[in-house]
């Protein structure tokens, strides 16, 4: 009724198998869109090498743009190859990258007022540390107050029986 098969319409319409077989598996294309791209020549797979490294994927965040296998990645690299191939420099291409999405997208972000926290935040918390260990080891116990006669009268008695 108001559902529609897909696969039977792209059939009926004279499509090709491949077609037939994206349009019923919905994600079948795009890894074999990802591979079939042309190769790169040694220089632009060189300087893809080097950009890709030094960016974080979005998705998996702890993995290089280069060695993630998530679907953004996959975009984020051809995005990077197209940029390479138009002649984007590295750092036209990191900036056009940071300004669509942030700093986060870099390994070493820029030393900026934005990134201070970021990259000096430990060395802070460190100082931190330190300077209160060593203001609690200088710290001296205050002396005891001295006994009173009557104490050391029942001391010594204590002691004497």
């Amino acid at each position: 009724m108001g559902v529609t098969n897909v696969a039977a319409d792209a059939a009926n319409s004279g499509a090709s198998v491949p077609s037939i077989v994206q349009a019923t598996l919905p994600g079948v294309g795009a890894p074999v869109a990802a591979h079939s791209d042309a190769p790169m020549s040694a220089a632009v797979q060189a300087r893809w090498d080097h950009i890709a490294a030094e960016l974080r994927c979005l998705v998996c965040q702890n993995e290089s743009l280069a060695s993630s296998n998530a679907e953004l990645a996959l975009d984020l690299r051809r995005e990077l190859r197209g940029l390479i191939e138009r002649g984007q420099s590295d750092a036209d291409i990191r900036s056009f990258l940071v300004s669509r999405y942030g700093d986060f997208v870099l390994y070493k972000p820029e030393v900026k007022p934005v990134t201070w926290l970021l990259w000096f935040g430990p060395f802070v918390l460190l100082l931190g540390a330190l300077a209160l260990a060593l203001r609690l080891m200088r710290r001296t116990p205050a002396a005891p107050a001295p006994l009173t006669d009557r104490e050391r009268e029942r001391a010594r008695q204590l002691l004497e029986s």
